[in-house]
């Protein structure tokens, strides 16, 4: 018998995608992503409108994001857009919906 497939050789591969999975497990932040995945960019401002919560929540929940590596910033002029920046989320949000394209 192989012992081996449940052997935790590569711990800090196993911890960073928990923590990858652990930022997106909040309702709202898996709508940003998916929003982000439609829109490509967007700024805080948009996003607060379409979710309907005050502006520092959706700060917030864009750091957590951020600090995860999941959206990264665009800086024009003083607009600061928000850009999915691991491509991971690209594939996983799709199959987490149903979706064949989160696009539409």
């Amino acid at each position: 018998m192989n012992n081996t497939a449940f052997h935790n050789s590569d711990s800090k591969q196993y911890n960073e995608l928990a923590e990858l999975l652990k930022a997106l497990s909040h309702p709202v932040r898996l709508c940003i992503v998916r929003g982000l995945m439609r829109k490509k960019k967007c700024n805080v401002s948009y996003m607060q409108e379409c979710l309907d919560l005050p502006q520092s929540t959706v700060s917030q929940h864009l750091q957590k994001l951020r600090s995860a590596g999941i959206v990264a910033t665009e800086r024009n002029g003083l607009e600061v857009n928000y850009v999915l920046a691991d491509q991971r989320i690209e594939q996983m949000i799709p199959i987490l919906f149903g979706e064949e394209d989160c696009e539409s």
